[in-house]
Parts: structure tokens; sequence; C-alpha cells
């Protein structure tokens, strides 16, 4: 079953919890329920809200990731359990335990997908440059001791947004379309670590000392491009700044199909299949990475 996106934006309301039910209040009347062992993700983009503590307790039991925006609509923090699997400590020792040239090997086989996505996604733009991030995906060493993720980027960006674009996370539109769909995306992936047993804490790659979820960055790399394209299609037609209807359609994301073993699937649902293919992975048990396709 896909797991429900709940957003909470046009006014505030108070959260608690009831015979299993997230229930939404305002004025001391009930505005609306959501069974919580539905949810997936919950984005609290109003700054009126209150919780319970029993309610960000059963949210965080049920695996639930909740992101909470600021003032200017973006996302300030994400909330994720810490306790999801009867096997956890076991898992975060093979994380721990696992070689550096395992995560290496790994690390070329995200930046590899994440550059034929980036591919994929000025295909499905209109725009030129794929054939030339394949051709680039193909000469990914190692570890990318030769940084073509960053050399990918420069050539995708120009040609996505044009030469005059910079992505930046306080940069000029649609760069705010785009950080709120990462950011989506990323408690999405976090959710599916944390539901396989992992800490997303321990990174193939990025491990930057003030980033508390280093592996979520790594996992979510190659599904950057489908909100690029989402957010591209926006832009295309003329509209460069957040709207209800964006925010719907960046959500929309995490249900879109994508292919993973020859089958078609919600992108939210592969997520959990890659975590559990990045543990047997990082356990040695298999060499390669199960990331799923947009194409079939």
């Amino acid at each position: 079953m896909i797991k429900r996106i709940i957003e909470i934006s046009t006014a505030p309301v108070y959260l608690s919890v009831k015979n299993k039910q997230l229930i939404l209040k305002r004025e001391g009347e009930v505005v609306g329920s959501v069974p919580i062992e539905d949810m997936g993700v919950l984005i609290v983009d109003h700054p009126g809200c209150t919780y319970s503590h029993a309610a960000l307790n059963e949210l965080l039991a049920n695996n639930v990731a909740v992101v909470i925006c600021g003032k200017n609509h973006h996302p300030n923090g994400l909330l994720l359990p810490l306790d999801t699997n009867s096997l956890q400590s076991e898992r975060f020792r093979v994380q721990v335990a696992a070689k550096v040239p395992t995560k290496k090997r790994l690390w070329k086989q995200v930046v590899q997908a994440k550059i034929r996505n980036q591919a994929w996604c000025l295909d499905q733009c209109e725009k030129e440059g794929g054939e030339g991030l394949r051709f680039l995906a193909e000469k990914v060493k190692s570890g990318d001791t030769e940084n073509h993720e960053a050399q990918a980027a420069a050539r995708y960006w120009k040609s996505l947004f044009g030469p005059d674009f910079r992505r930046r996370r306080d940069g000029l539109p649609p760069n705010g379309m785009l950080n709120y769909g990462y950011t989506v995306l990323r408690a999405a992936v976090a959710r599916a670590l944390c539901g396989g047993g992992m800490h997303p804490s321990f990174g193939l790659h990025h491990h930057n000392r003030y980033n508390a979820y280093p592996l979520a960055d790594d996992v979510m790399e190659p599904f950057r491009p489908l909100i690029d394209w989402e957010v591209c299609k926006h832009w295309q037609a003329g509209e460069n700044s957040m709207t209800p209807e964006i925010k719907q359609a960046l959500l929309g994301v995490l249900s879109q199909d994508v292919f993973l073993s020859g089958e078609s699937r919600p992108l939210m649902n592969a997520l959990h299949l890659l975590s559990a293919n990045l543990l047997r992975s990082l356990a040695g048990e298999d060499p390669c990475l199960l990331i799923p396709a947009f194409d079939s």
C-alpha cells in the first residue's frame, strides 16, 4: 500500500491522537482525521500549528517522517524514528563495519545512476546534452575519484535551466521549488532507511559533521532528477513561484511509478526495497545496488 503524504498549510490546527488516528482540531472542533498507519510523511507548513506529545510519539512509532517548515515555507527540520526495527542494533553494526572499498564501489553505482537519470530528465524536457551525460556516466570510477558527479552537474543545470542558472539553496527561482521537492524526497528516503533498521547518519560518501542524515543524502541522489523534471515542467509553463498546486505536484513524485527488477511500483515502495538491498550490499552479500529505473 502506498503511504499517504499529508501537508498542513492553509490554516493552524492542533494535532493530537485518538484510537490510532491523527486528529486535527481548530478552535476545539475536529476538522479532520487520518489513520496514522496509512501515513508516510507529514509536512507541517503553518506557524500556528501545535502538537500533543502523544501525537508525535505515535507518528514516530509508525515510522512517519515529520517535516517542519519555517515562516518562509521552506523545510526547517525532519523528525525520524530511532527504533523501528527489531534487528536495528545488528544492522547498525553492519553499517559501521562496512569496508571503505565497498562503500566506494556503491558510491560509484549511485553516481552513475544519478548521471544517467539526469540524462533521462534532459530527454523528457526536450533539452540537449543527454548523450554526453550517458557517456560521462560510463567513465565514473570507484569512489568517483575524478568527481564526474560535479562535471555532470555543470552540464546538466546549464542545459536544463539555461546558462545563467545557479543551483543554490538561497538562489533565484526555480531553486525554491527544487528545495521543497528535495526535502520531501529526503524525508521519504530517510524514512525507508530507518524502516529497514539502518541509521541515516552513516553515509557512503557524504560526511559533513553538521549533517545528521548523510546516508539519506547519498541514497536520494539518483532520484533528484524526478524532482527536477517536475520543476522543469512548471518552469517551462511560466510558473516561477511556489503555489499549492506545485507543492501537490512535487508531493506526487513519491507516488510516481519506477521500475525495479522488471516490475513497476511507486517510488515510495521501491525505496524500501532499495534500503534492504543496500544493507545486503554493505554486508558484502550483494555487489550491486538495485536502484530503480525511470524507464522500463
